[in-house]
């Protein structure tokens, strides 16, 4: 009975002074998991989803379960993004990096002087900068100081009495000026300032949200390779279109529970994907596993691995599984899709949001309902206004303004309840080993069952359904089949006529072996004290945990990096064996708390 605790936000902000502004306004639309108090937070998991909802049905391993507490504190959770160069990604350095070449070449007494100059508040028409070492070089520095810097101004250089000057002067008299821009960028600095985003309890569109809201910037000036968990501590990686690295450091002044450094100009965003994956620092609470246990259930996580089933946060957590939303938009049924993200749902939400379906449930008329949000950028804010702007006949259009990311969410969801599902149906009808039938990713062929010896589980992918792959030809592959029939969709037609909603397919191993799996059994007394030292608290210079051999309380620290989407609680539920979704975690919680 592993136990996911019901803390509220508030005992994680312990250390954190008052909670911040910026988020006490924002009323978040879906996503408000764990920041209700306990108990509706727990009537709302009574409809939320199970395991077993989404496929989630096989372990791989042998051992014994054993019970734990799963993310009872957010900072039980860190992540650490593992770049393309396969570097972990820290956050251990605050300070502004200087520009090239410019930095020192004229005195501040000079740049207020060409400032002057620059906006007209000069008596003289010019200003004259002696070169005291007159070198070529020397000299094109000053020039090209003055030409970036004051956009605007000519430079000439001048001999008087064997002394040379640069003079900078106005181009064309005053017609000329270009109005100094606010927002200058010197041409030798990449367009894109890289920054390491460290956020605790956050998901990394909400932190996206915030940091686009405080810089007044749209999202999508902002690039990234990876989402990140919400409830955890993650560092990142990030890029943004032209704001400068004092910018974004000085956000740091004014956000709670996000922290930005390690700034660096580039002449490239980020794309999603170009990760190697993500490295998890994780501790279980409070275990009752013994040493031995924990040892044998380790060591098959090390060598043998888990299965790669898309956990349970891609499935949301109300009581409209994402995946009901995607397999509507796939069928092309526009007037479900409203219906399943408008209509009112069991479960406890925001007052405003159930005031707001129950205004749709009556009126059907998108304005009234959206009168009853404050906050509009919620999904059911989007689709609101976009059924409002184009009327109830053109649904397709009202949903594109949900962003696009969110929209594919949707479809992707179902596609990987179909995967996990397909997968226990292969472990249950073959094991863990190879078969003929079974796929391999190199050059996507079907195994012989001569070539299948040869081969282990570790080389076997599965497929997401598409329109551009093929399937296991042993039985599962007709499953896939069946299954979207069963659905009403047609594996053989899987184009759609909005092409943002066609999808294409890929391939996905069944069994992943985590890398770097270290672990050790820690002894506690605080219960209230973090057992992981991370980045904010050493650039801080706070000392780290030190644990007492004689503690009351047992915990399990684990290490193990992963490719990118696959999810570490799976690899968790795998060492604990048990149920990792917030509805089972809630059930045993309460009875537990009670």
């Amino acid at each position: 009975e592993i136990v996911f605790s019901l803390d509220l936000v508030e005992s994680d902000r312990e250390n954190g002074g008052p909670p911040n502004q910026a988020e006490e306004e924002e009323p978040e639309g879906e996503a408000s998991d764990g920041e209700e108090d306990g108990e509706t937070f727990a009537d709302m998991m009574k409809h939320g989803l199970t395991e077993v909802d989404v496929g989630i049905l096989k372990y791989v391993s042998d051992h014994k379960g054993f019970s734990g507490i799963l993310k009872e504190r957010y900072s039980d959770f860190v992540v650490h993004e593992i770049n393309k160069t396969g570097k972990t990604v820290h956050l251990d350095d605050l300070s502004i990096p200087a520009d090239v070449e410019e930095c020192d070449v004229l005195t501040d007494e000079q740049k207020q002087q060409l400032g002057e100059l620059q906006l007209f508040k000069n008596k003289e028409d010019s200003v004259s900068i002696e070169v005291m070492e007159d070198t070529k070089e020397k000299r094109t520095l000053v020039h090209k100081a003055i030409k970036t810097q004051f956009p605007g101004l000519e430079t000439k250089t001048e001999d008087k009495d064997g002394r040379k000057f640069i003079v900078a002067y106005h181009a064309a008299g005053k017609k000329a000026l270009a109005a100094p821009r606010k927002h200058f960028w010197p041409k030798n600095r990449g367009s894109f300032c890289h920054f390491v985003l460290y956020k605790e309890n956050k998901d990394t569109m909400d932190a996206i949200n915030v940091l686009s809201k405080f810089l007044r910037l749209r999202p999508n000036m902002f690039s990234y390779m990876g989402t990140k968990d919400k409830r955890a501590i993650t560092v990142q990686e990030i890029a943004v279109l032209k704001i400068t690295a004092e910018r974004l450091a000085h956000l740091n002044k004014c956000l709670m529970n996000l922290k930005l450094g390690n700034f660096c100009y580039k002449n490239h965003p980020l794309k999603l994907g170009e990760l190697q994956g993500n490295h998890f620092t994780v501790v279980l609470r409070n275990i009752s596993g013994t040493d031995e246990q924990v040892h044998q259930a380790m060591t098959s996580l090390r060598q043998t691995g888990f299965i790669n089933y898309y956990g349970m946060q891609r499935f949301g957590t109300t009581a409209v599984p994402t995946q009901q939303v995607g397999r509507a938009i796939l069928k092309n049924d526009w007037n479900e899709v409203v219906d399943l993200i408008l209509k009112p749902r069991p479960g406890a939400e925001k007052e405003y949001l159930v005031r707001c379906r129950e205004e749709w449930a009556k009126s059907q008329d998108p304005e009234a309902a959206l009168k009853k949000l404050p906050n509009k950028r919620c999904v059911e804010g989007q689709l609101l206004r976009g059924l409002s702007m184009h009327g109830k006949k053109s649904i397709v259009t009202a949903f594109s303004l949900i962003p696009r990311n969110n929209r594919l969410m949707y479809i992707h969801s179902y596609q990987s309840v179909v995967w996990n599902t397909m997968v226990s149906r292969r472990i249950e009808a073959f094991g863990l080993k190879a078969v003929e039938g079974d796929l391999v990713l190199r050059g996507t062929h079907v195994l012989s069952a001569e070539e299948a010896e040869n081969h282990s589980i570790h080389d076997i992918v599965m497929p997401l359904p598409g329109y551009d792959v093929i399937y296991p030809s042993h039985h599962v592959g007709k499953g896939y089949r069946e299954m979207l029939s069963a659905d009403g969709l047609d594996i053989d037609n899987m184009r759609h006529k909005v092409k943002d909603y066609s999808l294409a397919g890929a391939y996905r191993r069944i069994i992943i072996r985590p890398s770097d799996v270290s672990w050790s059994v820690i002894h506690y007394d605080d219960p209230r004290i973090s057992l992981v030292h991370n980045d904010f608290e050493k650039l801080e210079n706070k000392p780290a945990p030190v644990f007492n051999k004689e503690g009351k309380y047992r915990a399990l620290r684990m290490e193990f990096s992963l490719p990118p989407s696959s999810y570490a609680t799976m690899a968790i539920r795998e060492v604990l064996k048990l149920d990792t979704s917030i509805k089972k975690q809630t059930q045993l919680n309460t009875t537990w708390f009670n």
